[in-house]
């Protein structure tokens, strides 16, 4: 079984290493810097080689680089786009300096240019990158509401379906419930997942987010929870990570800390889900 976190880069992104395995996971997610500004990566050769080298030893992968915050695809603003681009292709150079197989990118919101007018934007966006060969980019299911995209999987199944580059797909769980799609009981995982099959394709989904949420199913609201302690809840959550279509890819959490509870709680309670 694949699972891990989002962890902290802080101090060198070889750091990430020894927090994953402090909290159980074996496999994960980072930022490569600030999510919340436009800044290049940070990270010198042997960073890169000493993470490369402690992923090998001590983990099973993959990792996830989450890009920024910031970066909106679907703009019909020049200069966002360039930003978000130039963004996108330092995200994907650091993937490949690193021996990092994702990049996972939010689609971003539409502010006016429609939804179509959006989503062509993305893909061809994405199609100006120079993705490395052993690099993927991953388009994230989103929570939804006002002009954002990728809430619905029509829009993941757009994207991919226009780009020219071999793109996958991350469903994170809890956007995925905001956004409408109801996994809080058994029935309703398999049916959200054969709905996912017909419209985008099981084939293009490479790793799941896995979070429960605190708001209720289609609120748009993203706000994540303890896994089996939100509005997904525990059946809904243990049929997600036995479904049989979901179970062999890689979890990687976001879940918070509150409560006295972290990634390690939520790590066991995976594995304590699992059958």
């Amino acid at each position: 079984m694949r699972v891990g976190a989002h962890v902290s880069v802080a101090g060198g992104v070889d750091n990430a290493v020894d927090n994953q395995r402090e909290v159980g996971g074996n496999c994960g997610q980072i930022f490569t810097h600030s999510p919340q500004v436009w800044q290049e990566p940070d990270v010198d050769d042997d960073e890169a080689t000493a993470f490369r080298e402690g992923t090998a030893t001590h983990l099973d992968g993959p990792w996830v680089i989450h890009s920024s915050y910031l970066v909106n695809l679907c703009t019909p603003k020049e200069d966002l786009r360039q930003k978000s681009i130039d963004s996108m292709q330092r995200e994907v150079d650091a993937a490949e300096q690193l021996g990092i197989e994702y990049v996972n990118v939010h689609l971003g919101a539409h502010t006016g240019a429609g939804v179509e007018g959006g989503l062509d934007n993305a893909a061809s966006a994405l199609d100006e990158l120079d993705v490395p060969a052993d690099v993927t980019v991953l388009v994230e299911s989103d929570a939804g509401g006002g002009t954002k995209l990728g809430g619905d999987f029509a829009h993941l199944a757009a994207v991919l379906d226009e780009s020219s580059h071999d793109l996958g797909v991350c469903l994170d769980t809890a956007h995925a419930f905001a956004a409408g799609y109801d996994l809080s009981t058994p029935e309703g995982v398999g049916g959200v997942v054969a709905e996912f099959n017909d419209t985008v394709g099981l084939e293009a989904l490479r790793c799941v987010h896995l979070n429960d949420s605190k708001h209720a199913c289609g609120t748009n609201k993203d706000e994540h929870a303890h896994l089996g302690e939100g509005e997904i809840g525990v059946d809904g959550m243990r049929r997600i990570v036995n479904h049989p279509d979901l179970r062999d890819l890689p979890f990687v959490l976001e879940t918070p800390t509150e409560n006295g509870r972290g990634f390690a709680w939520n790590i066991d309670r995976v594995h304590e889900l699992r059958e």
